[in-house]
């Protein structure tokens, strides 16, 4: 992959641009609760921005019996093809952080597609909490020790 988003909750002030931004440039309109991605707040008001990290062994493809969803291999994107899904959300379920989900009104999974290489929720994060770079050896080991952060979080609330 040339380039991964990079989610860095130390700099998210909670102010929902991304969801807006994603809503907008997928939906057409400002639907929150349809985007691709999310912002967590905790207790302790420290906000999380959360969504699909296109996992290197992803679980969501792995149970996918129709093959609806592949990890490209060019750009290590997990990208979901409507016209194979069946509607059976294993994916959601297989998915260890919960970064996607299923739109009952459309028939069809909600999950990151990094907007085609130009992700809006970076284009406008105000504070960089959200960045689409190149992905070199540091910024993959960041991710890496990002996402199992995340995973150790969501171990302890299960």
């Amino acid at each position: 992959m040339n380039k991964v988003l990079l989610l860095q909750p130390e700099f998210c002030i909670n102010c929902h641009s991304c969801r807006l931004a994603c809503s907008l440039k997928h939906e057409g309109a400002f639907r929150p609760s349809k985007s691709r991605i999310e912002v967590l707040t905790s207790p302790m008001k420290f906000s999380v921005p959360l969504t699909c990290l296109q996992c290197e062994d992803p679980a969501c493809a792995a149970v996918c019996v129709v093959k609806a969803l592949t990890k490209n291999s060019d750009t290590g994107v997990v990208e979901y093809d409507a016209q194979k899904c069946i509607g059976c959300r294993m994916c959601v379920s297989a998915c260890p952080f919960g970064n996607i989900s299923y739109d009952r009104e459309t028939k069809s999974v909600i999950k990151c597609d990094v907007c085609e290489g130009t992700p809006e929720c970076a284009v406008f994060c105000p504070t960089d909490a959200i960045q689409w770079i190149r992905a070199d050896l540091e910024t993959l080991a960041r991710k890496k020790v990002m996402s199992e952060k995340f995973e150790q979080v969501f171990k302890k609330e299960a």
